[in-house]
Parts: structure tokens; sequence; C-alpha cells
């Protein structure tokens, strides 16, 4: 134990969690040191890099708080958050793909009946989303409770504004009899992920942009079903092939459609142009198997 040196330091450290009561850390904690001691001695890691790495997780955990969380836009930015989705989702073909929860969710948004203005206030052209929620066999799902978060004209969350205690561009409400829903908010457009702490440094050190492409975040769930947590991503966006989290999927992409001021689609009057959207969501089985 004490002439530890880099040929036997793995096997070491592998020898003292082998106690462990917790099977599945176990697994997790020799995985990742294995790893990690792979990747120092692959890149011959020097003690200037590596303390280099000390100080970008440090700074990430002083920007972090309740309204920021760094660490999740490291997760994103890695592709790590995508691909555990991706394992942890499978689902049927026909079933609407899940993608990455991002940092901005907050749970229990204000409530709001179908057809209210989510909005509240959000800056950004007015929009109209219709949509409807069904299970894998085409029925629909009744009653279904429906998040819905985005970022406004801006490309700000209302949770990025400090001083700010209104919930805006985001809400929950509940799907009809018939599976349907909609709501009012605002047109989505395409914004960049913070870039003012360490994540946005790392980005631009590797030569990479931090634009996500124009995108509603909706969490669907009802009693029988999986949660679902997914995107609708704006078609035509620039961003939609290199979006900075990796959470683009082609069946996520819809139309949002440009109307001139006049009457809208529920029959109110809109005194400037706005756009329209409609999506169906489908929900997978509780029961069924991943495949």
């Amino acid at each position: 134990m004490r002439n530890v040196d880099e040929n036997t330091i793995t096997q070491i450290v592998l020898a003292r969690h082998a106690e462990g009561a917790n099977p599945r850390l176990n697994q997790i904690m020799t995985s990742l040191v294995q790893h990690l001691h792979a990747f120092a001695r692959e890149v011959r890691l020097t003690e200037e890099e590596w303390f280099k790495g000390i100080e970008f997780l440090t700074a990430a955990g002083h920007i972090t708080d309740d309204k920021r969380q760094e660490f999740i836009l490291l997760s994103d930015t890695l592709g790590l958050s995508m691909l555990v989705t991706a394992m942890n989702n499978r689902k049927p073909e026909g079933c609407t793909e899940s993608t990455v929860l991002g940092p901005f969710f907050v749970a229990d948004a204000p409530g709001y009946q179908n057809g209210d203005d989510v909005a509240n206030g959000a800056k950004g052209e007015p929009c109209l989303v219709t949509g409807r929620v069904k299970g894998l066999d085409g029925e629909p799902v009744a009653n279904a409770i429906i998040d819905v978060w985005q970022a406004d004209s801006d490309g700000f969350y209302d949770v990025q504004y400090e001083g700010n205690a209104d919930a805006l561009g985001r809400g929950r409400l509940r799907s009809r009899a018939d599976g349907s829903f909609n709501f009012r908010s605002v047109t989505a457009e395409s914004y960049p992920i913070p870039y003012d702490g360490p994540v946005g440094k790392m980005l631009e050190a590797l030569g990479r942009h931090p634009w996500r492409p124009a995108h509603l975040h909706f969490m669907i769930e009802a009693p029988g079903y999986e949660r679902l947590i997914t995107h609708v991503f704006r078609s035509g966006d620039r961003y939609l092939d290199s979006d900075a989290v990796f959470g683009v999927r082609s069946s996520l992409i819809a139309d949002w459609q440009q109307h001139d001021a006049g009457i809208a689609p529920d029959g109110t009057k809109i005194d400037v142009p706005y756009s329209t959207l409609d999506f169906t969501f489908v929900l997978n089985p509780a029961h069924e198997s991943a495949v």
C-alpha cells in the first residue's frame, strides 16, 4: 500500500471500493475510476492540466444556483445528457421521442385552462398552440398533465431575468376528454445557452457555438403511461443540424405557420402577425417493455 505508483494506483483504489455495501454504487465507481485513470494515462495528463480541470469544475459550482445549473449545461454540451436520455427512453415505433430536459425546467408551474395565454407578458410574436395527447394505439389520453416552457424572443427564460418572480412562457394545463389541448404563448426563436460562464468558455475554446434551434419544451404525464420529456423544434431553423446540446430529432421538427393580423383559428382577433403550431404527442404505455 505504501509503494503506490502509476502502475499500481488503479487497482489499489478499486480494492478500497470492494467492500462497499451498495453493489450498484460499487459498479459505477469501479468503472468511473477505471475510465478516469485510463483517460489520464492516454492523454498523459499534466499537473497543470489537472489543476485547470479542477478550476473549471470549481467555477461551474460557483456559478450554479437555484436559477442556473452549469453542470447540466456541461452535461448537455458534452452530449452526456442526450446519451443518458436515449438509453433510458427507448420506445416502440410510433411513440413521440424523448429529448433533454434542459436546465430551465421549474416544478410547480402555474396552472392554466385550455385557451389561456401562458406567455403572461413574455416578449415575442403571438403564437397559438394546439395539440393532442394519444396512446400508442391511438386512444385519446384525457386529463394528461402538460407542462410547457420556453424562451422569449430575446432568448431568455423567465428564471434568467434578475429579480423576476413571474412565470413567463411557462405553465401547466390538462388535456380534454378527447386528448386535445390548446394555449397561447409566443413564437419560438433560436437562442444561445448561457455562455458567460465556464461552459461558454469551453465551447469557445473548442470552436463551438452555443446556439439552440427554436423549440418548445413539453413534459407530459398521465396514469398508465410513461412520462414524456421532449421538445418540438421549429422547421427551417439554421441550428437544427448543430444544436449545442444535441437534442434534435427529425420526428420532433414541426412547422410554425405564419399568419397576418386578423381573425385567429380560435375566433379571436389578433392585431399583429402571429404563428400557429399543431402537434400530436404519442405516449408509451407504462407496461410496455423498452425496445
